[in-house]
Formats: C-alpha cells, structure tokens, sequence
C-alpha cells in the first residue's frame, strides 16, 4: 500500500475505536456508578527521506491517528432514591475502595451497602468495603438496628462510631481501567480526609452516560468511515486510470 492508503487505514481504525466505546457507553447506560468512556488520540507524524520526499518540503512528513487510550468523564450520575438509608452516592470526585476477589484493592462507584453474615460492610456483590487505612467496617448485630453514614462517611451505632468509609481519589484518571462487574483497577491513589469526604445517603449514582448523545456518536462515526471508504476508493479508481494511461503511452 501506499502512504494514502496507510493514513486512510489508521483513520479507520481510530473510528473503530471511537464506535467500540460509544458502544460499551450504551451498553452502560443503567449500570449504577458507570462513568462514560472517551477514547483519546493522538498524532503521529512520520518523515519520509527519500529522495522524492526532499524536493517536496510539504511531502516530507505524513500524519498518521494513533490510540492514546481511553479517559473516563468525571461528570457524576444522577441520584438515584433506593429507599435504603445505608446506600450511598460519592458526592464529588473519587472512589469507593473495595477488597477484590483473589485480594488487593478494587475501586467502584456503585453504593449499593449490604451486611454479611460477619457484619461488616460489604458492596451488593459481597465484596467487604474498605474503611480507613484499608481496614473493613464491622458493625456487631446487636447494633445493625441503629447503624447510620454520615455525609463525611463515618459509620455509627448504638455505641458509637465504627469506622469511616474511605474515598480514594487518583489525580491521573487515565490510570484508572475497568476491570469487569462495574469494579475499576489502580494504583497511587490517595484517601480523602473527612473534611474532603461527602456523600449522599439514601440512593447510589446512576449512570452519567446519555443516550442521544451516544447514539448521535454512532451516526457521525459510521458518516465518517463511509466518507473514508469512499476516499479509498477514489484514490484507488486514480490509481488505476494512472496505470491505464501509463500503458497506452508505453
């Protein structure tokens, strides 16, 4: 192939990547605590020092569309009522640790609270949440009637206080990658202080993915690649005729 074709090809598989999240951001729509994905690009441009290329200045460098990766939109969900005074949403920016399966630490933004048969705080899939210092929150069941969060996270009983649950914030958010059952894996993160820390009770976060916007997404990518496809074929119908004028003169 040649450069055109080359530059057409890492345009096409820039869309590609564009329609892959629009439509794992659909896919998300009603999942609690999703944040909408935006892929990110970057261009790279390429020298050509052959002899042709010098008598050009302007054919010198070709600019190709590389993936950068994806960048999550910070923009929080809707609050979601759920009627159960334990669920909660993050009011500002960060995330929910969580001990993830196999260990370590997982992050998620869904506050779907539940307690185990141990009585600590686990998420709706079972997984034990993680206070400050990484420690989980157990509540005694005698005290599970009178359990309450506060907004700065402090979680109390009958007795008093039990423990805070910790929001970690991650001042590079192209760190933070999904990893499957709305969890997020990262590293360097830093927990917020309780002054820092505010959450609302009583509901989770739906959601911040707007479907007219996506589906909007999705028509001007697949304009966009007929468009290209259509260049392709131009350039390939020129080429011909090229080689077809070629041989007559010959």
């Amino acid at each position: 192939m040649d450069i055109s074709s080359y530059v057409l090809l890492s345009h096409e598989q820039a869309l590609k990547r564009r329609l892959d999240v629009a439509a794992n951001n659909i896919a998300n729509m009603n999942t609690t605590g999703f944040r909408r994905e935006r892929p990110v690009f970057r261009e790279y441009v390429a020298r050509d020092e052959t002899p042709a290329a010098r008598t050009i200045a302007q054919a010198r460098t070709t600019s190709y569309v590389l993936d950068y990766g994806a960048m999550h939109d910070t923009v929080a969900g809707g609050f979601q009522s759920t009627g159960n005074p334990l669920d909660l949403m993050i009011d500002g920016p960060g995330y929910l640790a969580v001990e993830a399966p196999g260990g370590g630490t997982a992050y998620t933004r869904a506050g779907f609270i539940k307690i185990n048969q141990d009585g600590e705080l686990t998420t709706a899939g079972g997984l034990r949440l993680r206070g400050e210092g990484g420690a989980p929150i157990a509540v005694p069941i005698e005290q599970l009637d009178t359990l309450s969060i506060g907004p700065d996270g402090t979680v109390t009983a009958k007795d008093g206080p039990l423990g805070r649950i910790a929001v970690t914030v991650f001042d590079d958010e192209r760190g933070v990658s999904p990893r499957g059952d709305g969890l997020m894996a990262a590293t360097g993160g830093r927990e917020l202080a309780a002054a820092e820390t505010s959450f609302k009770t009583g509901g989770v976060e739906g959601s911040n993915v707007e479907a007219i916007v996506e589906t909007t997404s999705m028509v001007d990518i697949l304009r966009a690649y007929q468009s290209s496809m259509k260049m392709s074929q131009d350039i390939e119908d020129m080429r011909r005729r090229a080689i077809d004028r070629l041989g007559r003169i010959s």
